[in-house]
């Protein structure tokens, strides 16, 4: 088996480390969908599940054996899966595996009717086939499925997202999810970057044959979802169950290894058959205002990060007094403002709220979207409506309110003696046709100690694209057509947000899939074409060393 060449491996340590809205229909109190025991055929008293077109099913008696709930909208017993799975049935065309719904097209109805069968094995199976992560998925996904869901026109839509949540943990419980060892073909393939794109090329690629070694320019295997997703959201313990695994298949995993830094690029592609960078869209939206110096203003990353790598120093008893000193950025007592909305600016409000903050607001820059559909915002799109997150809720239950202020732009920081920020201004913005714009005479003062700016992300970093001479793109991502995933340098593969943008986990997971198809296509070819080099090298060898005949 091919290993990491020792030129490469002096340069990097290994890693150690491994709501529900009530709507109008059959919706309980709890946001539950309805089951009937008593009044509906009472003669067999079993359980029962109103159908949308008003008719009653009966769902067959079974064991209550509930999968370990999930601390996300409502955790579901045994009968109420199989009330969810049945509603699933109930769906003519399933708008939620289409280009409306999974970016990775899971084969949702499919195993919803084996859960509903109770046939486990089967769903996992189903569920793989599809989806290499979906303990992932099923925890962080916003779940535009369920967005696109046909039962969601006229009731809640199906809780697909706990479902396939349920069928990944059964099947982990249940030692189902075991290592599968591939036979080697002998190709070599290097992927920069272990987040969710980085590592589904590696599993496909590692299940091709192919040997398959990954770099991570952090401490420990997981891109995002080691260091950019809260605890709360995504334990650690999940995604190093899931890469270990991946490390028993065969997979190697090398980490402070920063490609394009303390690893040449070129010399890794000079001693691998092909590279695929999954590096992300990592360079973050900033704030250009006046007082953008000042102490107390971070990026989200910087927050998230130190505030995970505290969390896992301290289980492991090797956090040093130092380095909390030097690089824990902590919102305890502090008056919090998160510039930004969306899942990354929710986790710092969450994370916040767990430092115990003195308070926490939330300024985003357009207005509150509706209640309900707007007309331009049709079924099955995802829809762009009001809603609370978990982050939103804590603070409403803490503090009274919802920390969101909208339509509000940042003038400037306002510091202190000491350089640290005390304050900043807004403007209220109005849109108009060109964009926002702001409201004159508007200004609002606001107390800040600690301001998270979590804007989004612009692009990739530039270094390894750079020294690699790729094409970008106009918003400098690395220029590769999305199904083909070919940069313009051979041998060179590019997938994930690096590529599209800041996306979803599950667009990473699909473009990391599509990345290792192409991937093994270019590998396929290059071992033909070297095996007929050799074979025309070998004839003209053995021509040449027959003596002339006169």
């Amino acid at each position: 088996r091919r290993r990491v060449p020792a030129s490469i491996r002096t340069q990097i340590v290994r890693s150690q480390s491994s709501q529900v809205d009530k709507a109008a229909g059959p919706i309980a109190e709890d946001g539950r969908h309805e089951v009937w025991r008593e009044d509906i055929y009472d003669h067999d008293n079993e359980p029962k599940v109103r159908r949308r077109d008003g008719s009653v099913q009966s769902i067959e008696k079974l064991e209550i054996n509930p999968v370990p709930e999930r601390d996300v909208d409502v955790a579901h017993t045994a009968v109420e899966r199989k009330v969810q799975a049945a509603r699933c049935m109930d769906c003519g065309t399933p708008f939620c595996q289409t280009h409306t719904g999974c970016p990775v097209n899971n084969l949702i109805p499919e195993w919803n009717n084996l859960v509903y069968q109770d046939q486990w094995d089967d769903a996992i199976d189903r569920l793989h086939s599809t989806n290499n992560f979906p303990e992932f998925t099923g925890r962080v996904c916003p779940a535009p499925c369920e967005g696109s869901c046909v039962a969601g026109l006229i009731d809640s839509p199906v809780t697909i997202k706990n479902i396939e949540y349920a069928i990944v943990d059964r099947a982990f419980r249940d030692g189902k999810i075991t290592p599968r060892i591939p036979k080697e073909e002998g190709m070599t393939v290097a992927v920069v970057g272990s987040g969710p794109a980085g590592l589904a090329t590696a599993d496909q690629l590692n299940q091709m044959g192919h040997k398959v070694t990954v770099f991570e320019r952090a401490d420990r295997v997981g891109g995002l979802l080691m260091y950019g997703i809260p605890n709360m959201k995504l334990e650690k313990e999940t995604v190093d169950r899931r890469v270990n695994l991946l490390r028993e298949e065969g997979i190697e995993f090398v980490t402070n290894a920063n490609v394009g830094g303390n690893v040449d690029v070129n010399e890794l592609k000079a001693n691998f058959d092909s590279l695929c960078l999954c590096l992300g869209s990592t360079k973050p939206r900033d704030l250009p205002v006046p007082g953008r110096e000042l102490k107390g203003v971070h990026f989200a990353m910087e927050f998230l990060t130190m505030n995970q790598k505290k969390l896992l120093m301290t289980k492991e008893g090797t956090l040093e007094s130092q380095w909390e000193k030097d690089n824990w950025i902590t919102a305890a007592g502090k008056d919090v403002i998160v510039i930004g909305g969306g899942d990354t600016g929710t986790d710092c409000i969450g994370t916040s709220m767990r430092h115990r903050c003195k308070s926490v607001t939330n300024f985003e820059l357009m207005p509150q979207p509706p209640m309900e559909r707007a007309g331009d915002n049709p079924w099955p799109q995802w829809p762009r409506v009001f809603g609370i997150d978990y982050g939103h809720a804590e603070v409403r239950a803490v503090y009274g309110n919802d920390p969101r202020v909208y339509s509000v732009m940042t003038k400037e920081f306002i510091g202190d003696d000491d350089g640290n920020v005390k304050a900043l201004v807004t403007l209220d913005v109005e849109l108009t046709d060109k964009g926002p714009k702001a409201i004159e005479g508007s200004e609002r003062e606001w107390p800040a100690d600690l301001v998270v700016l979590s804007m989004g992300f612009v692009s990739p970093e530039d270094y390894v694209a750079g020294e690699l001479e790729l094409d970008l793109d106009q918003r400098n991502n690395i220029q590769a057509v999305y199904g083909d995933f070919r940069t313009n340098v051979e041998g060179v593969f590019a997938g994930g947000d690096c590529r599209r943008g800041q996306s979803l986990v599950v667009w990473a997971i699909n473009e990391g899939r599509g990345v290792a198809d192409s991937c093994d296509t270019y590998l396929q070819q290059k071992r033909m074409d070297d095996s007929d080099s050799t074979q025309a090298q070998s004839a003209f060898a053995n021509l040449s060393s027959l003596s002339p005949t006169i």
